[in-house]
Formats: structure tokens, sequence, C-alpha cells
């Protein structure tokens, strides 16, 4: 297969710890040309959870679990180039987001694991990662990077949108004509659902809303969950598992609320939070579109459509993007960016202190 644009692999991991969403784009339009999905062995994903926390030997096990993720990260790309019948030299680059195990921008930095030497050794591809950095040393967030691919795929003159990202974290990005393009992490997306699931039904995640829709909201907790200090903060900002995570929502509950009723109210949290954010910061807004893995919760999107009644609620498909690659294809344009010089952070969105050329090359 051939392509006059250049293509491009985009690999993300997020805050779910699912697995890797890969895909190859073309910059012409930019374009999906082929997607896969590789899953996380569990034990992977358990010692990259138990990375979260401070514990002992910490550098050690980060940098042989980067070790891994990149052979995983290989993995994905080998079989994706398969899939899709393209070999590794039609690739001009790969943008890695890298697994985040600790996003701390107030004190100046965040991590996201990746050998990306081992990496490009082992697809014999230029890799571009570690995004967030350089934004953050210019006094911004580092995140959320994925409002400026928005604006460059799914903004129209005529049209108010709203793009939502619902994976572990949530974030929107409000395109509104005539304004500055302006987007932040709006709080927990999947991240408390899916750790609740876990522990009480041995579950990934609740398909499509199901356990969630057996349980009713908790009126005192999901007041108590909103009281969040960073609900309150003003955007600029971002959010991973330092701020909502299972300890956080245990010291929320009385320990005799029955299981079903928590996921109900955590399902009612994330909606609340995006439809607040969306009242307030978005407020012109004609069209909301969702991606990522919490677009396909069928009671969470009919928990948004009634608190925002009058706007049309609609997937990334749409407008082009299937919602399950919409962050994939992110990297794989910020790679491009990268590559060409041309600054991909918004600083309206990330607080920086101005445009900044983003990410680290490793030449194949």
């Amino acid at each position: 297969m051939t392509s006059e644009a250049p293509l491009y692999i985009g690999l993300m991991s997020g805050t779910s710890l699912d697995g890797v969403d890969a895909v190859i784009a073309s910059m012409q339009g930019p374009r999906l040309v082929a997607e896969h999905w590789l899953p996380y062995p569990d034990p992977l994903k358990q010692a990259l959870l138990a990375l979260h926390e401070p514990s002992d030997n910490e550098l050690d096990r980060a940098a042989r679990l980067a070790n891994q993720l990149s052979e995983i990260y290989a993995e994905a790309v080998h079989q994706l180039l398969a899939k899709a019948g393209i070999e590794a030299k039609a690739i001009r680059a790969i943008g890695c987001h890298g697994q985040t195990v600790r996003h701390r921008p107030a004190d100046g930095y965040t991590l996201q694991l990746v050998n990306a030497a081992r990496l490009a050794e082992l697809t014999g591809i230029t890799v571009i990662n570690d995004f967030r950095s350089r934004d953050i040393a210019a006094g911004g967030q580092g995140a959320p990077l994925v409002p400026a691919f928005h604006a460059a795929v799914f903004s129209v003159p005529q049209r108010a949108r709203v793009i939502v990202n619902i994976g572990g974290i949530a974030n929107l990005t409000c395109l509104l004509p005539n304004k500055a393009v302006t987007g932040f992490d709006c709080g927990p997306g999947n991240m408390l659902m899916d750790a609740w699931v876990q522990r009480h039904w041995y579950q990934a995640y609740d398909e499509a809303g199901m356990l969630a829709s057996q349980g009713e909201i908790l009126p005192a907790l999901l007041e108590r969950l909103l009281a969040h200090p960073f609900l309150r903060a003003a955007p600029p900002k971002s959010a991973g598992r330092e701020e909502f995570n299972l300890s956080w929502l245990d010291s929320m509950l009385s320990g005799k609320e029955v299981p079903a009723d928590v996921l109900r109210t955590l399902l009612e949290f994330t909606a609340e939070t995006i439809a607040r954010d969306i009242r307030r910061h978005c407020g012109d807004a004609q069209e909301v579109y969702l991606c990522g893995g919490g677009a396909h919760n069928r009671l969470l999107r009919g928990t948004l459509a009634k608190k925002l009644a009058g706007l049309h609620i609609g997937l990334s498909d749409e407008l082009g993007v299937p919602a399950d690659w919409v962050e994939a294809m992110a990297f794989a344009w910020l790679a491009s960016s990268t590559l060409h010089g041309e600054p991909s952070n918004l600083p309206e969105v990330t607080g920086a202190a101005g445009r900044r050329i983003l990410g680290a090359i490793y030449l194949a």
C-alpha cells in the first residue's frame, strides 16, 4: 500500500491501563489508515499500578517496566503493520505517549514510562516521545495535549463544538467560533468506575453501564465527591491518579454501601463533572462529541444527554474519527508536528508561557 502523504504511527496507553491503542495515520486530512489494540498482560498492569504509589526500589522497577513496555509497544507496531500490509520503511515516525506513572506539574515534572531508544531499535522506525515535559518546563500543565489535535481536525467556523475524551481521566476541548481554543481535564472519566468494578465484580470495566444501571444514586456520597478541590480549581488544570483513586474514594465511604449504588453514584459523578464544565466554560456550545472508552457506556451517554438537554450529543465517529482512536491519532499528529518543527501545545489550554515544539526524537 502506498500513500502520497507521510504515514505516522500513534501509540497511546492511558490511565485506564488496559493496553495499547495503535494507529497508522496519513497526515493528509489527517486520516485514519489502520488501527490495532494490544492488551496489557495482567502482571504488567498490576506492576504499573503498584508503581503509582511511593515504594522501595522504584528506579530499578521503573526502568525494567519501561523496557517491558517498549517491547509491548514494538509488538503492537509489528502487528499493526502486518494487519495493514504496510512495511516499516513507509512510516515516517512513531509518536509514543508512554505510560504515565507520575504527573506532577506543580513540582515541575511528569513521567511517562517508555524506553524510546529501545523502541526505535525494535521497530527500525524513528520514535518521538516525552511530549509533555517541554510544556511543563515552560510553566504549563503538560496536559491535555489533544485539544490542539481536536482543533486541527474537528473545528469548523460555523459550529460551536465540544470534544469530550472520556478515558481514565475526562478532558474536554471547547471549539467556539471566533474564540481561542480552550481545554482541560475536568475530573475522573472511567478511572474510579473501572477500579470499583475490578474490586467488586472482577471485571475490567462496566460494559455499557449495565452494572451501574442496577444501582441507585447516593446523594450524600455524590455531594462529598463533588467537593473535591480539583473540581473547583480554574483551568488550566490536569489530573491523574494522584487526585482520583480508590484510597480517596474509600475515605468517602462508610463500608456499608451496596456496591452497585456506589458504581451508579460514580457514573453520576463523572457525568456531572463533565456537564458542569461544559456549561461553565463552553456556554455557547451547540454540539458535544464523545471519544475514548467511556463514549461506549450507554448509561453514561444517556446521563450526559439529560444533563445537557438541547445539545446534540454524539460520537466523534460522526466527525470522521472513530471514538476509540482519537487519542492515538493525536500522538501521530503530534509526532508529525515535532519532525516539522511546529509548536503543538496551546498555552491557553496548558498555561505554558508560549508555543513550544514538543517531544524528544530518537532517529532510526
